[in-house]
């Protein structure tokens, strides 16, 4: 049995105009330089998706936001003109206000005293809130040994009509403790 697929993909379209509003505080070439789409790049509704909320493979538009403290910053990607093979792409942005962090707790560790997790957190009440020290967070919590990495988590609770954010850190905690024991016996 033979089977033929005919596909037909259809044509393809460009990107013409990238058009930014509501942006107060980057302006439009800091937005497009991370952006990093040009017209006449082939359209790519996931490659827009990916660079403006998490780019594993550099800067992304929420990042730049969130590392400046808006943590209740938008950005909605809207096709609002289609000509022949093009497509202009309007960059609806709400910024918000910038927001703090407000408390920070944590649970999971039952045997590891509070000290020894504070120590490592670079999520602190009062600063500014950060993704970057969220991240950081992360990986110090981590590089300690006493928590399992998958499960350390951390919940926002945020409050916009305060301009705050709660963090409360989750992780389940993994057996570090070890005993050696050594001997040995020689003789005639």
């Amino acid at each position: 049995i033979n089977i033929d697929f005919k596909i037909s993909e259809g044509p393809k379209y460009y990107f013409r105009n990238i058009i930014w509003s509501g942006n107060y505080v980057h302006t439009d070439n800091t937005l497009n330089a991370i952006l990093a789409i040009k017209k006449g790049d082939v359209y790519n509704n996931e490659l827009i998706y990916r660079k403006i909320t998490f780019n594993p493979k550099g800067p992304d538009i929420s990042g730049l936001y969130m590392d400046d403290g808006y943590l209740f910053f938008q950005i909605k990607p809207v096709e609002i003109a289609v000509g022949g093979d093009s497509i202009d792409v309007e960059m609806r942005i709400t910024e918000g206000e910038q927001a703090t962090i407000d408390e920070v707790t944590f649970t999971g560790n039952l045997q590891t005293s509070d000290h020894v997790v504070r120590r490592e957190l670079r999520t602190i009440p009062g600063q500014k809130f950060r993704r970057r020290d969220i991240i950081r967070t992360q990986q110090a919590l981590s590089q300690l040994g006493f928590f399992d990495p998958e499960s350390i988590s951390p919940n926002f609770i945020p409050n916009q009509n305060k301009g705050t954010v709660d963090i409360n850190w989750s992780f389940t905690e993994q057996s570090n403790n070890q005993i050696e024991l050594s001997g040995g016996w020689g003789g005639f």
